[in-house]
């Protein structure tokens, strides 16, 4: 037994192939180059790109320059939130610089006054010495004379001001103050007033402007202000100058509000988390619609009141989705609830979304944060299907069978291209892969917004390839070979031909079916209403079409390691004995011309058996692969390939035949030649002749040739007419099948395999001679 492990370990090097490296796509900012440079044309670039081409390439050129416009705007989305911060604190920081550059202007204002007035007062008191007595008599009687009407009122103005902020009629205090400094300005310009009345003056209309703007301030910071009310205090505010801080109030007011009205709300009062993200986003969001709606209809759209609206929603969404993540989504993602968590995302954005229509744009912010809780539900979901497959594979009996009643309707089972459904024949652990398969992409399909389209495929990628581990350990021999890793899962083994076959079928549908029909429902095609424009969708899905194209190939090459060790094990079972001892060694053609008698000719016991297991794979594979006969003659041809390639590459048996201590004789050669041209006759007839295994075959021949011509003899002297190995060929074909037909030496020349076997010993006399 233990040189039978390490024949097969040596043989299994022979076969093996690893999977290329896949190339790194080119990043955007290259392809974007030409666009970016200053010389760039871009009459010159179409009419380049246009000239000799034809219409589908044009058609293609437009789908890649429509490709890179999406990922131009994306990437320009990215840049301006990655520097959305700085910008809006820049913003915020002008607008508080140019609040305090009024307060200054009003302080240098009233300072002015102050210094004037001095001023005055210091002129009047120089003079009144150097004037003569009737001078100061004209004076005096000024002083005695009655105040003037201005005099009079701003004398009064305080008290009127007083009065109105009292009573709160903001509007008239309002203009009130817009008068009392037009009144200020047109008397300091024309002296009506002294520097004492209007320096006082200036300090009455600057203290109940201060008065004012906290008195409107404490009203918009009450919880009860709302509507109306709150509007009418903040526009009042933003007339007085302060319109930074008047805004700012306008958004604390609505925050108090929200989180008011948050506190009656609780997780544990609703049934599920659905319902809890539905109530939260329902407040959530209107009160950022509201607040917009406010700031707009008081502010306008002045880029500084909206970046700080916007950075205000920011904040409140950001608050909003750490509460659906805490009260619904973690719960929901670490069970692996995907379907619950896909309503509470769909619940979200949908709120979310309806914002848009004030400008606010804040469903990326949302996925950013569903993004990881998302993420973690497909992880464990996906976790799930491979646990579930791989315990219904401890069980499976591979056999293949309709899926059980109780399982998927027949109305999801694969549609043929007539559109007629059909139910697909698997074992059990394959029918709990498709069932729980198909339900993971009808749960993820609503998310596609997150773009989770390559994930869940990587996902999806990687349950298969889990799965296709499965089988291969399911092979007798694989487990043993794999050295029993911690990978490996416990699942039954398949000890039948059949079995073994099954394991195949199971894989194959799933890779050319079952999974690429489901992993359609990720395709932003598949989503696209009966609605919509029929050459978008088309558009859509040809965009899709590479990924999509790659994912599949990459499921096929998952089933080619599974075809690969079951040929490989299969092979090495006609190789070799129970004990390492080999079918298939130099000295069965070496020592044939040691006996004196000529033996009757008849393929090598080796060859006769590979015909034989040819036949009974063929025959299972023709029940299982309906519809799929491609993948049986394949799997036929692998086959019969790793048994060549085996003798083709088994350096000791060459050593013996090429440098051995007994030359090959005639006899040898000639049954050598007689295999070689029976697995090309079996290889043909059942119509999986590769031009690989045809190459090979020649390769061999000629190998062998060389070897006996460089004894000394002339390997065509020795050798028979070109139709005797064909003949012999059919002959044993037909004994070894059964056919009860005698050969009487009449064959018809016309036939597929005659042609054959005349072409394939021309050519191995015309490869040989050279």
């Amino acid at each position: 037994m233990a040189s039978a492990k390490s024949s097969r370990s040596r043989a299994s090097g022979v076969v093996s192939a690893g999977d290329k490296t896949q190339e790194n796509a080119a990043q955007l900012s290259d392809k974007l180059k030409i666009f970016k440079a200053d010389s760039f044309d871009p009459d010159s670039y179409v009419q380049s790109k246009c000239q000799s081409v034809n219409e589908k390439e044009i058609r293609q050129l437009c789908t890649y320059l429509n490709d890179l416009k999406k990922a131009s705007a994306e990437e320009m989305r990215k840049s301006v939130y990655a520097n959305y911060s700085a910008f809006i604190r820049t913003s915020k920081e002008i607008s508080d610089l140019e609040g305090e550059l009024l307060s200054i202007r009003n302080l240098l204002s009233t300072q002015a006054g102050f210094i004037h007035a001095l001023a005055e007062g210091v002129n009047i008191n120089s003079l009144s010495s150097g004037f003569d007595g009737s001078a100061s008599d004209n004076l005096s009687d000024l002083e005695e004379g009655e105040p003037s009407d201005i005099e009079k009122w701003a004398a009064e103005f305080p008290d009127i001001l007083d009065v109105l902020l009292a009573e709160k009629r903001i509007d008239e205090a309002l203009a009130a103050l817009d008068e009392g400094e037009k009144i200020a300005a047109e008397a300091q310009e024309q002296k009506t007033l002294n520097p004492a009345s209007l320096s006082s003056l200036h300090s009455a209309i600057s203290e109940h402007r201060m008065k004012l703007a906290d008195q409107l301030a404490e009203t918009a910071s009450q919880p009860s202000t709302r509507g109306v009310e709150l509007r009418s205090a903040v526009s009042a505010l933003k007339r007085l100058g302060d319109g930074p801080r008047a805004h700012t109030l306008l958004l604390n007011a609505h925050h108090q509000r929200l989180q008011y009205n948050m506190q009656n709300l609780r997780p544990s009062s609703t049934s599920y988390g659905g319902a809890y993200t539905a109530a939260l986003s329902q407040l959530v969001f209107s009160a950022i619609a509201q607040a917009a709606s406010d700031s707009l209809s008081v502010f306008g759209e002045e880029t500084a009141y909206a970046s700080e609206l916007v950075m205000w929603s920011s904040k409140q969404t950001e608050s909003f989705a750490l509460l659906v993540k805490r009260h619904a989504l973690a719960s929901s993602a670490a069970a692996g609830g995907l379907r619950a968590a896909a309503e509470c995302v769909q619940i979200a954005l949908g709120h979310c979304s309806l914002l848009e229509a004030y400008g606010l744009t804040l469903c990326p912010v949302l996925l950013r944060l569903f993004r990881p809780s998302v993420e973690q539900a497909l992880e464990a979901n996906l976790k799930r299907i491979r646990e579930s497959t791989a315990a219904f594979a401890a069980a499976d009996d591979w056999l293949l069978t309709y899926a059980p009643v109780g399982g998927r309707p027949r109305s999801s089972s694969v549609a043929v291209s007539s559109g007629i459904a059909f139910q697909p024949k698997l074992s059990s652990s394959a029918h709990r892969l498709s069932s729980m398969v198909q339900d993971f992409c009808e749960d993820v399909a609503p998310l596609l917004s997150m773009q989770l389209g390559n994930t869940t495929l990587e996902g999806l990628f990687q349950v298969f390839d889990s799965y296709i581990n499965l089988l291969i350990n399911a092979l007798p021999g694989s487990m043993e070979d794999d050295g029993g890793g911690a990978g490996n899962k416990i699942v039954k083994m398949a000890d039948t031909e059949a079995q073994q076959i099954a394991l195949l079928a199971n894989a194959s549908l799933l890779a050319d079916e079952l999974l690429p029909r489901a992993a359609m429902k990720l395709a932003p095609s598949y989503q696209a209403s009966a609605r919509d424009d029929t050459r978008k969708r088309a558009s859509e899905r040809q965009s899709r079409l590479p990924e999509q194209r790659e994912w599949r190939r990459r499921l096929q090459r998952s089933v080619d390691r599974l075809r690969d060790s079951f040929c490989r094990q299969h092979a090495l079972d006609l190789i070799f004995t129970e004990d390492g001892e080999t079918y298939l060694s130099a000295e069965m053609y070496i020592h044939m011309d040691g006996n004196a008698d000529e033996p009757d000719w008849f393929p090598s016991p080796i060859f006769q058996e590979l015909y034989l297991k040819l036949n009974r794979v063929a025959s299972i594979a023709a029940d299982m692969f309906v519809g799929r006969e491609r993948f049986a003659t394949v799997l036929l041809m692998r086959l019969t390939e790793t048994v060549i390639l085996w003798l083709s590459e088994d350096q000791s048996f060459w050593d013996d035949i090429e440098d051995g201590p007994k030359a090959l004789g005639p006899l040898g050669l000639k049954q050598f030649l007689l295999d070689m041209e029976f697995v090309t006759r079996i290889s043909s007839q059942g119509r999986y002749l590769s031009r690989h295994l045809h190459q090979v075959i020649k390769d061999i021949i000629s190998r062998a040739m060389n070897a006996f011509a460089s004894t000394g003899m002339d390997p065509y002297s020795e050798l028979p007419y070109d139709e005797w190995f064909g003949e012999i060929s059919e002959e044993a074909m037909n004994k070894l099948s059964g056919k009860n037909r005698v050969m009487n030496g009449e064959r018809d020349l016309n036939s597929p395999t005659a042609s054959i076997s005349a072409q394939s010993m021309s050519s191995i006399r015309s490869h040989g001679s050279t």
